[in-house]
């Protein structure tokens, strides 16, 4: 099996199963998540992520890059929103191709890093920094 081959196998794979997990995740109360508006539906689309807070940033690493469907969403329309802690911040989303991906996980989360690693594919990882406005609101 080539490499691009292998690729493809382990994103198909590794995206069916997320989307289920995805599904039950996203409802836990302490889960952090991503909101953005469909690109196509233009309604809400919530994704469960890892990753830190760091002054009015919130900073990501999107294992599959430009292939995630809430960074094509981001693209389209980078107003989102973020669930830290049970609060909702409004933000816009800023996709980095510039910055080094590899170095911004090892300033987030362990176990972010981690499973982010072992999902990834190839060098398709590529950070997200969403700028944060306002102090939040609950659920």
């Amino acid at each position: 099996m080539s490499s691009s081959s292998y690729a493809e196998t382990k994103y198909r794979a590794v995206t069916a199963f997320q989307r289920r997990l995805n599904a039950v995740v996203r409802r836990l109360p302490g889960q952090t998540l991503l909101e953005t508006t469909g690109r196509v539906s233009g309604l809400p689309r919530r994704t469960p992520v890892g990753g830190r807070r760091t002054g009015d940033s919130f900073w990501l690493v999107s294992e599959f890059g430009e292939r995630s469907q809430y960074v094509r969403n981001i693209r389209a329309d980078p107003r989102v929103r973020v669930r830290l802690r049970g609060r909702w911040y409004p933000g816009t989303a800023h996709v980095l191709p510039d910055d080094d991906p590899l170095a911004r996980l090892r300033r987030l989360p362990r176990g972010n890093s981690l499973a982010v690693r072992a999902m990834g594919v190839g060098t398709g990882l590529l950070t997200v920094r969403v700028e944060l406005e306002g102090q939040g609101t609950g659920s």
